[in-house]
Formats: structure tokens, sequence, C-alpha cells
């Protein structure tokens, strides 16, 4: 490895120390479907979208929780002498990609096929500190002057 290619890469775990995500891959839901929760909780608080996500009754709401859960795991690993109550985490961003999409045919009148496509698709959700971004453009600032 090429020193030009080390630093980079360390400079990506660097990076990736601070990033908190989870990933949902191959869900069974249309992405259409599964976007319009990720759009209601997109840049709210983790306590508010945790809540939403509890009482909504759309079958994608289940599989966001399960994954903001992870989420909010993969930060309290990452920051383990941290209180999950001092932190003023939030969604920074929700991502909901198509996935593979599985073709069936079904029958039509007058003898023929029309196709029906099954859609999946991806999720990714990365979380963030406020107060710990907060912290990082203060410093940031300072460093300038």
């Amino acid at each position: 490895m090429s020193a030009s290619k080390k630093l980079a890469a360390d400079a990506r775990k660097e990076a990736n120390k601070t990033i908190y995500m989870a990933r949902l891959v191959d869900n069974p839901t249309s992405p259409r479907k599964t976007r319009i929760m990720a759009n209601v909780i997109r840049g709210k608080n983790v306590d508010y979208a945790m809540n939403v996500l509890k009482y909504s009754h759309r079958e994608s709401s289940e599989k966001l929780l399960k994954l903001l859960k992870s989420a909010i795991a993969n930060w309290q690993v990452k920051n383990e002498g941290a209180r999950l109550e001092n932190a003023d985490l939030y969604v920074k961003t929700i991502m909901v990609d198509g996935g593979r999409m599985l073709k069936r045919i079904r029958t039509a009148p007058q003898g023929r096929a029309n196709r029906i496509r099954k859609r999946s698709n991806h999720v990714t959700l990365i979380i963030a500190d406020r107060n710990a971004e907060n912290n990082n453009t203060t410093e940031n600032i300072k460093t300038e002057e």
C-alpha cells in the first residue's frame, strides 16, 4: 500500500469513528411505501422518531424501528462512557434505495400474461449527536481565528 493510500485509509477510519449507522438490506417492502415513514422521521430526535414508528400502523414502521434501535446500539458501543439520556441524538440521514426485484407472471385476459414486480429496498440510517456537532463547529471557528 502506498503512502497516500495509507493516509487516505487512515483518514477514512477516523471519520467512521464518529459515524453511527445501521443498514437494512433486502427489506421485502416497496421503496415507495418505506419512504413515507422515512420522510416522517428524517431530521427528528431519536425519542420522537421511536414513538412515531412504535405507534404507526404501516408495515415498514416496525422494520425502521428495529433499524433505529440498532443504530442507537451502535452509538452506545462507540461511546461507552456517555449516557444516552445526556446525548441529543437525531436522525441525521435516512436513505431508502431500491433493492432487487423478483419478477413474477400473472395470468391476464385473452390468454395474455402480465408481469408482477415484487420490489424490495435497502435502508441506510445514520444518527448523530447535536451536542458533539455543536462542539466541533465551535472548535473549527476558534482554530480559524
